[in-house]
């Protein structure tokens, strides 16, 4: 079947892994306490603090909520909560231009030759919606945001799960078969594959310095870059 959209994961895809690692989680853990202090009680930001505070036995003081959010930084835990937040604190690092998100060199060419061709492109990411418009629109290549026709987060179901993929399927309006996904992470090209979709292992040397071939690769497509992901058979 032929490609008609393409969806693709952001850290370790387009984007290194290090720099989600050793720039923007760094950056939130270090800027919450400030953040929290002074939006803690606005309610798009109370609503995430007291979300963690009841699963964590109903915690009252923000300090201990900042704390076991720090705590789930140093874990890398993927958390809808601490996602949503780590959004808004990045969101004022990228507008004081603290940084900007890193792009490989091949993805954004291929991304404007996709779209340009006709192809219409989603994200699909464990950051959050909001977070990952704050990446693309703050790239080493620019504003990439016009790209994408769509957004999704873990609020749409969890990255390892079919479901997730045949719910982005309905959404985007397009045949499971005639999606393709990009990823670096092998057990979501899987649950993507179980739901019909085509997919392709992004295997980049700067990330991932053995090669994930043969049965390592669970039978999809390899390519170390984006310049050699092919759309037709």
């Amino acid at each position: 079947m032929p490609i008609r959209a393409i969806l693709t994961d952001i850290e370790g895809t387009t984007s290194s892994i290090s720099f989600v690692k050793d720039v923007l989680f760094p950056y939130a853990r270090r800027a919450l306490p400030a953040f929290v202090a002074a939006r803690g009680k606005e309610l798009g930001v109370r609503r995430w603090l007291d979300m963690v505070a009841t699963e964590n036995g109903g915690m009252c003081d923000d300090r201990m909520i900042v704390e076991v959010l720090q705590g789930w930084i140093d874990e890398d835990r993927k958390h809808t909560a601490l996602k949503a937040l780590q959004g808004m604190v990045w969101a004022d690092g990228y507008r004081g231009a603290d940084f900007t998100a890193h792009i490989y060199p091949d993805a954004a060419p291929a991304l404007n030759a996709w779209k340009e061709a006709g192809l219409p492109l989603y994200v699909y990411s464990s950051g959050s919606v909001p977070a990952q418009r704050l990446f693309f629109g703050h790239s080493d290549a620019g504003d990439l945001t016009p790209l994408f026709s769509g957004w999704f987060d873990t609020e749409v179901g969890g990255k390892r799960e079919a479901a997730s993929y045949r719910h982005i399927a309905e959404s985007i309006g397009v045949p499971s078969t005639d999606i393709l996904f990009l990823s670096d992470v092998v057990e979501e090209l899987d649950a993507a594959r179980e739901a019909g979709f085509a997919t392709v292992l992004i295997d980049r040397r700067q990330d991932y310095p053995q090669p994930r071939t043969g049965d390592a690769a669970h039978g999809h497509a390899r390519v170390e870059s984006f310049a050699d992901v092919a759309l037709s058979p």
